[in-house]
């Protein structure tokens, strides 16, 4: 194998990967992406076994976070009437494109990702979009949520499945914003219920909506409030190192 060097990445390898990884990413379901997967593989391959697994792993977090950044703002200029919609698109789309872009860095995954950095691709391209996008995004989506479940037919019941399934694999922890909802859709989250609790579930659904309205959102509020910064839960970010939903 000829010697690839630091400026031959640059100028011939990556950009092969950085046009690959940009036509997954925006494709759409069922899309054909005219790239060539064989290649592409085989250019990891041959960057891994140069050493260059660190700085491909660099650049690709790197490309991706621009991505999601984009697509985070996006969905913030987003009418209310599409916000769901919205979102649940993103989502599904960044989700199908990591089917094609893990498989494709397995060489890098394998021998730099697990054995120096004790982490997983995927993993790590999934806590991406939870950062970049669904906690930027989280407390202006709920409200929409819990409308639209008691709204019918204002969205279809495979969306709303899409969604709270997508929310929970993202950060299970979010089952706590709305445990009714959410138990819809994800078996088996809330503890067997009593008869003596029935109520307590529904006034805990309750005291959110109004949380929610106290903090800007009220049911049909077409302007939907921005407040990534002024609500949160529990009063601060699960996240540290993400900024406020502006």
């Amino acid at each position: 194998m000829n010697v690839i060097t630091l400026e031959d990445y640059r100028t011939t390898y990556w950009p092969k990967l950085d046009s690959a990884i940009d036509q997954l990413l925006t494709q759409s379901p069922g899309d054909y992406i005219p790239i060539s997967y064989e290649q592409i593989y085989s250019c990891v391959y041959k960057c891994v076994c140069q050493q260059h697994s660190e700085q491909m792993y660099s650049d690709l977090i790197h490309k991706i976070t621009s991505h999601l950044e984009s697509v985070s703002q996006e969905l913030q200029a987003s009418s209310p009437a599409d916000y769901i919609e919205k979102f649940n698109l993103s989502l599904a789309q960044y989700m199908g494109a990591l089917h094609s872009i893990v498989p494709l860095f397995i060489y890098m995954n394998k021998f730099y990702i697990e054995t120096k950095l004790n982490r997983d691709l995927k993993d790590d391209l999934i806590q991406l979009f939870t950062e970049h996008v669904a906690e930027k995004h989280i407390y202006s989506l709920m409200p929409l949520l819990l409308e639209a479940q008691s709204t019918p037919f204002q969205i279809t019941p495979s969306t709303m499945a899409s969604i709270v399934k997508g929310l929970y694999t993202l950060r299970p922890e979010w089952v706590q914003l709305a445990p009714t909802l959410f138990s819809k859709f994800i078996p088996n989250i809330l503890p067997p219920a009593v008869e003596s609790e029935l109520q307590d579930y529904a006034a805990q659904d309750q005291k959110l909506q109004h949380d929610l309205a106290q903090n800007g959102f009220t049911r049909g509020d077409q302007s939907r409030k921005r407040a990534g910064d002024e609500l949160t839960y529990n009063g601060s970010s699960s996240c540290s190192g993400s900024q406020g939903y502006r």
